[in-house]
């Protein structure tokens, strides 16, 4: 009986410990996306109000774009848009309609969150997918993704279809025009989405998409 007794003592001081170690790491442990409904709230109102003023002085580089869903009067509300910034200007002649199908390079980030901090841009953070591989961008030797327009979330067809070929934006989509309050992946909740966005092709509905050289 004295063995047994001893066991049990020895087998509950040890369940303590490992409690206590759990308890140290949980305390230690630092929150990835903290506050994050809030923070990306502000980030899309922050670049919205900022892309507005740019527009008011005349630069062009700067869109604000209403969902295409929506009619075209002026909401006042700034998450019924999405913000555009353009890096570099096609000269294709017509956009992707919702029935079209595209062929485009993208890299899709979030907001920076606590571990997650883009070198070349402090804003961003998690790459949560892309269709080039490595870090530098370069159309000449990539293969374009391919897709239908209508597929895609509301805010990212909505750049599509804005869009000319050779058009590489910075597009900047609130959460309710991306996956809204759901989780989606990688992609946490209320994440404001970015994407670095090239259209290279759009083929009509009917059409097959030809390979691409």
């Amino acid at each position: 009986m004295r063995q047994d007794k001893s066991f049990y003592t020895l087998l509950t001081m040890l369940l303590m410990a490992l409690a206590m170690v759990s308890c140290k790491e949980t305390d230690d442990d630092v929150e990835e996306f903290p506050n994050w409904k809030n923070a990306n709230t502000a980030f899309f109102t922050a670049k919205y109000n900022a892309a507005r003023q740019a527009i008011a002085n005349g630069d062009k580089s700067w869109f604000i774009f209403k969902n295409y869903a929506k009619d075209a009067t002026d909401t006042g509300n700034p998450t019924d848009y999405i913000v555009v910034k353009v890096i570099n200007e096609g000269n294709g002649s017509g956009c992707p309609l919702f029935t079209d199908s595209v062929r485009v390079h993208y890299r899709g980030q979030l907001m920076a969150s606590t571990s997650y901090v883009d070198s070349t841009d402090p804003e961003l953070g998690l790459v949560f997918d892309k269709s080039w591989s490595g870090t530098s961008f370069d159309a000449s030797t990539f293969v374009p993704a391919k897709f239908s327009v209508a597929d895609r979330v509301v805010g990212f067809s909505t750049a599509l279809q804005h869009m000319h070929i050779g058009d590489r934006w910075k597009v900047y989509i609130p959460y309710n025009l991306g996956y809204g309050e759901d989780d989606s992946g990688s992609i946490p909740a209320y994440s404001t989405l970015v994407f670095d966005l090239s259209l290279a092709a759009y083929y009509r509905a009917g059409t097959s998409l030809p390979a691409w050289n």
